[in-house]
């Protein structure tokens, strides 16, 4: 019932809508392939924030990124290589990894209409011993995940204009990344919706850009909704990890979201490869359950960094991966 339902809401949506559209999202590389990835749906899209407009029209924009219709069965093609959307418009593309590590462009086409998109995919330098994967909410960007309504507030009445991103969590991505020789990564729990949003608040704030591992909020014929955060993060640290297997990792959370918990277990699924935790206690700081999950994350030997501020960190963390750099590659 569900399902038919949004399935009627979605035919009410899109009846005069554009021509369908890719939107593509920031791959990766694994040792042996670009991953390739994004969604196909109509091509109704938000206006462009302008200063000073009303939180009115902020929540009218950020409405309309939740209105899109997507398109199932659509083919996506890359050079030779072609992909089926499923039934939320996702689709996924494996192609060959380049040899030359950085930023690559890869040129789609959606073969019903010929519409083209250009998908960034990162490939890390094979000299690079340690990757970040970092949260999104209330880590680098203020949000108050914390706390559900105040969540909904900022995330639905603010642009991409007006969030805040936290200048000390900018500054520690930018001096864990190397000067670029350190790929970041991004997994939250907010909605593939918000992708394009995401990406222009990082811009605009100049954080570190990076793949971003977001969460499919739709219902199918096989789920009411999608995993929970805590299963969303692992997992998406898991594949990360996968995709690096020569790589340390620090991780960088919150305590507002139970972050501890979620990389204590990634900790025990992966040992030996996770170096250094950062969390930030947003809002009204550590309660007793944060400081037992700290406790519990200290137990595993990797060093644990928390506070409100991320300030200061960076020395402490890159002793943490010292012994590793000391091996890479030359």
């Amino acid at each position: 019932m569900a399902v038919r339902l949004e399935e009627a809401l979605s035919g009410l949506r899109g009846a005069n809508r554009q021509p369908k559209i890719i939107e593509p999202y920031a791959g990766y590389a694994t040792p042996e392939h670009l991953v390739v990835r994004g969604r196909v749906h109509d091509s109704f899209a938000p206006a462009a924030p302008r200063p000073g407009q009303g939180r009115f029209t902020n929540l009218r924009q950020m409405l309309a990124m939740f209105r899109t219709q997507e398109v199932a069965g659509a083919t996506v093609t890359a050079g030779a290589q072609e992909a089926m959307t499923d039934e939320e418009g996702y689709f996924t593309l494996q192609l060959e990894r380049p040899s030359v590590a950085g930023w690559h462009d890869v040129e789609l086409t959606l073969e019903a209409n010929g519409s083209t998109a250009t998908c960034p995919v990162l490939v890390p330098n094979p000299r690079t011993s340690a990757i970040v994967i970092s949260d999104i909410d209330d880590t680098v960007m203020k949000t108050g995940a914390y706390s559900l309504l105040r969540n909904l507030w900022t995330t639905f009445t603010g642009s991409a204009l007006t969030r805040q991103v936290y200048p000390d969590a900018a500054v520690l991505l930018h001096e864990l990344a190397a000067r670029g020789e350190r790929p970041v990564y991004y997994v939250s729990s907010s909605p593939w919706n918000l992708y394009a949003f995401l990406r222009s608040v990082f811009e605009r704030a100049s954080v570190v850009q990076g793949p971003m591992f977001l969460r499919d909020m739709g219902l199918s014929e096989t789920k009411l909704i999608t995993d929970g955060h805590g299963d969303h993060k692992g997992q998406s640290i898991d594949t990360i990890l996968a995709a690096t297997p020569d790589c340390s990792v620090v991780l960088m959370g919150d305590t507002g979201q139970k972050d501890a918990l979620i990389y204590r277990d990634v900790i025990e699924r992966h040992p030996g490869r996770v170096k250094a935790v950062v969390l930030r206690a947003p809002g009204p700081g550590l309660d007793d359950d944060d400081r037992r999950a700290i406790a519990a994350l200290e137990e595993t030997g990797v060093l644990v960094l928390h506070g409100r501020s991320f300030a200061g960190f960076a020395g402490r963390i890159e002793e943490a991966l010292a012994p590793d750099r000391s091996q890479e590659k030359q």
